[in-house]
């Protein structure tokens, strides 16, 4: 029992962590898109609204871990929660995905670019995504196969769904996406630097001119650092937890179940918190409009305190602003 409250302690602060952290990033992104208008822009408030569900979704895990065994939640609803962070997980990584492609496509194609991602192909690729991801969370639920026999409380993800699911996601998830992530990341670096060396030759004969510079060219190897880092992450967090469900599939002696659900599964969870971190901390444009906010409230907080001091002060406040009106009165009495 104290075990299962330490846990859902360390639940409830992770989901408000991941439910601040990508809000902000959110509100960060849509205030780009209103400035800049990016396509590229879109996808990456995709995937802090992804990461925002997923906090959402943890944190009504935290009272079935923290409650007695007797306020245990039924076995549908459980079931329907974890079928919703599984989705919001999986909308995470195909975001991740999408926005690697992304990357990908503006260094490979830079001239035809915003011909072949339009607002309205953006638009498809997301809702694709969130039908896809769906799809797989609620999976389990049609399969029996995904589903375990028994229930037993508290809700988590190995009381209702079977360690087969954690091999399928496995093998058509996890492992295609983790080479998908590899052959762009390899791409992108190889024709940065085709770019990069073709520039310098130019420069150095002195036939280049701005017109005639590849769009997007400075800013490739900066999208190639922050995909590196969101693949990264993504792969620490995820592969210890993909690795030990293999083994407890093929090890059915084996009781990986509590290492899974209270470490490695969390683990895996907090890839939400990662995401918008490292926006915040390697894009440059995010750290400028994060400043501007922090900036924006700092004056709001100064002129209300200002406005509360000037109506409820106290001894000090009818001193200053009599002070005031003489220094005013000065210039009309020498006058």
């Amino acid at each position: 029992m104290e075990s299962s409250f330490s846990f859902g302690v360390v639940l409830a602060v992770l989901a408000s962590l991941i439910i601040a952290a990508n809000a902000l990033v959110a509100v960060v992104m849509m205030l780009l898109i209103h400035k800049n208008d990016g396509v590229g822009l879109c996808f990456t408030l995709n995937l802090a609204v992804a990461d925002t569900l997923i906090g959402v979704a943890i944190s009504g895990l935290v009272t079935d871990q923290i409650s007695s065994p007797a306020r245990s939640t039924q076995k549908t609803l459980c079931s329907l929660r974890m079928a919703f962070v599984t989705s919001s997980s999986a909308a995470s990584v195909l975001t991740v995905m999408l926005i690697a492609f992304d990357r990908y496509l503006a260094i490979k194609q830079p001239l035809r670019y915003f011909q072949i991602m339009s607002g309205l192909m953006a638009g498809a690729c997301i809702a694709g995504l969130w039908l896809v991801s769906y799809f797989i969370g609620f999976l389990p639920l049609g399969v029996p196969v995904f589903q375990q026999t028994t229930y037993q409380g508290p809700c988590s993800f190995f009381a209702v769904f079977h360690p087969r699911f954690v091999l399928t996601l496995f093998c058509v998830g996890f492992f295609p996406a983790l080479l998908l992530f590899v052959f762009f990341y390899c791409n992108m670096l190889k024709i940065a630097s085709v770019h990069s060396q073709q520039i310098r030759k130019m420069e150095h004969a002195g036939a280049v001119a701005r017109a005639y510079r590849p769009p997007r060219t400075p800013n490739d190897f900066k999208a190639i650092r922050t995909v590196a880092v969101l693949i990264g992450s993504f792969t620490l967090s995820w592969a210890p937890f993909f690795i030990t469900g293999i083994v407890q599939v093929a090890c059915q002696g084996c009781h990986l179940y509590l290492v899974l659900e209270r470490y490695l599964w969390l683990l895996g969870v907090g890839n939400s918190l990662l995401n918008p971190l490292i926006y915040a901390y390697w894009q440059k444009e995010v750290r400028q409009q994060l400043y501007q906010m922090a900036l924006g409230v700092k004056k709001g907080l100064t002129s209300l305190l200002l406005l509360l001091s000037a109506r409820n002060g106290g001894p000090e406040g009818p001193r200053e602003s009599s002070c005031h009106i003489v220094t005013i009165s000065h210039p009309q009495l020498d006058a």
